[in-house]
């Protein structure tokens, strides 16, 4: 389902300044590191995770304004400084916690957001030097596929998965009461959730969800979901009509692939995987 373009352990740095209430400087953060603290609380304790761990670094960021994503694209590709992932997140995203406002109206929908992400780090020359994962209603197989064709390595899945564990989207995911035992560290609401028959349920929702995304891209003619492109989809309107989903979000034919390397790669493994099959 995913195909990992980068795998190092660089992180772009900057440097944050966080103020108190009162206005005072208070802390000084290495963008990159991971924090522990609050900034109007105490002062922040930077950790080099990357340095230390040689863990993969990256972000997760709903989308709005995009000078910040021209600035990285054109950090990374100036500099030997970046991050290893992006998330792109949705403005359809969110949890129980989120409040309705933002939750309802704030941040792009994910292919518009994903989209103009995307075309500022094929213009800065970027794709292949960083894995892309795609958040945000993506647990179905169609829209799981379509950000593949987007140009996404990864999907997170969430509220799908949740759902297949006894979700009842009850929005009380940040009060610690979830009444289903999903959401919450409550001993006694825990014991509403079976681990071993929610997982059964859990494993069954994933395993079929790789295999409408094969089957998809069978459909398309390709024989894994990284292979589709832009071109293999259409958006259709309200009144019947239909739009390339290149032509709607003005990309070019070979965007959202990953490069000629991978691409043999996969079709090898595919491969492979077929003869095992047919070998048994």
């Amino acid at each position: 389902m995913s195909v990992n373009r980068r795998n190092s352990a660089a992180t772009w740095r900057s440097r944050t300044s966080f103020r108190n209430r009162s206005g005072e400087l208070h802390a000084q953060v290495v963008v990159g590191d991971f924090c522990i603290g609050l900034g109007h609380c105490r002062p922040l304790r930077p950790v080099p995770l990357a340095d230390k761990t040689g863990l993969p670094v990256g972000i997760k960021s709903a989308v709005g304004e995009l000078q910040f994503w021209k600035d990285l694209a054109q950090q990374m590709a100036t500099t030997d400084r970046g991050v290893d992932f992006i998330t792109i997140d949705g403005g359809e995203g969110g949890t129980g916690a989120a409040p309705l406002t933002f939750s309802d109206h704030v941040a792009l929908p994910f292919k518009l957001a994903f989209a103009k992400v995307y075309r500022e780090f094929v213009a800065a020359e970027m794709t292949d030097k960083v894995v892309f994962i795609g958040s945000g209603k993506l647990g179905f197989p169609e829209a799981a596929l379509l950000a593949m064709a987007l140009g996404c390595d990864m999907v997170n899945v969430g509220r799908e998965a949740m759902l297949s564990v006894g979700c009842i989207q009850a929005l009380k995911c940040h009060t610690g009461y979830c009444p289903t035992g999903v959401a919450t560290q409550n001993k006694w609401l825990m014991t509403g959730l079976d681990p071993t028959f929610k997982s059964a349920r859990l494993a069954n929702y994933l395993a079929t969800l790789r295999k409408d995304l094969l089957q998809l891209s069978r459909a398309c003619g390709k024989q894994h979901p990284a292979l589709i492109t832009t071109e293999h989809l259409d958006i259709l309107n309200d009144h019947f009509g239909a739009m390339s989903v290149a032509e709607c979000f003005g990309y070019q034919s070979e965007w959202g692939l990953p490069n000629e390397a991978d691409c043999a790669a996969i079709n090898q493994l595919m491969a492979s995987a077929a003869r095992a099959v047919e070998a048994v």
